[in-house]
């Protein structure tokens, strides 16, 4: 079960990730994990990676690609997998597809993840994160006990960065510039299937077992 998790941020996907690998025993894969790890473990790919990050350069879509098969060759990927925030372009999903074309492998599904972006922008506004513990909470769908107080260790609740409408606009401005082709990529290899990331979380992981229990 090898999946490939598409759709803006704040569409969803880290959620439905976790859930999925609690159900399918299969590991929820990112890159910036598999960054730290390497680096930490001080690996010659890590080391490549870090010599790009030091300077402040993107790594080079080729050694994204081999820190990412290298990750996917391990023991615990055996079943599959969800590669969640990789690809994020159209040239490192060919990278990735000729890779694992080289071992008789493939990606079986790629799920796209849809929410329009309004949706998404209201959603985020009301992401509330402990500064203490990092705890996150929601004023609509997960509030706490009392407002703007962490219901684990009682320290204030604030509003990253991250979330405010502001940065939420420029991150999707890069995703329908650079990620959302994926869609229209996957679309041709036959393995697409997009859902409404506006339904209830539930509802959207029952859809998401459907399609790959098929």
């Amino acid at each position: 079960m090898k999946i490939i998790l598409l759709g803006a941020p704040g569409a969803g996907k880290g959620t439905q990730a976790g859930i999925i690998k609690e159900k399918f025993n299969i590991p929820h894969i990112s890159t910036g994990d598999i960054f730290r790890a390497n680096i930490k473990n001080n690996t010659e790919l890590g080391q490549k990676a870090k010599t790009y990050m030091d300077k402040g350069e993107l790594v080079p879509d080729e050694l994204v690609v081999d820190l990412v098969i290298d990750r996917l060759e391990q023991d615990d990927c055996k079943d599959g997998y969800i590669l969640d925030g990789f690809p994020r372009t159209i040239p490192q999903a060919e990278e990735l597809d000729k890779a694992l074309a080289a071992k008789g492998d493939k990606i079986e599904y790629a799920i796209n993840i849809e929410t329009p972006d309004d949706f998404i922008i209201n959603r985020m506004a009301g992401r509330r994160a402990c500064v203490n513990c990092g705890a996150t909470y929601h004023t609509s769908f997960m509030p706490p006990k009392t407002e703007n107080i962490c219901d684990k260790c009682g320290e204030n609740l604030i509003l990253r960065d991250d979330d405010k409408p502001e940065t939420v606009k420029k991150r999707l401005e890069v995703y329908h510039d650079q990620t959302e082709p994926l869609i229209d990529y996957y679309k041709g290899t036959g393995i697409l299937s997009s859902l409404d990331g506006t339904k209830d979380c539930e509802v959207v992981f029952a859809e998401i077992c459907d399609v790959v229990e098929k």
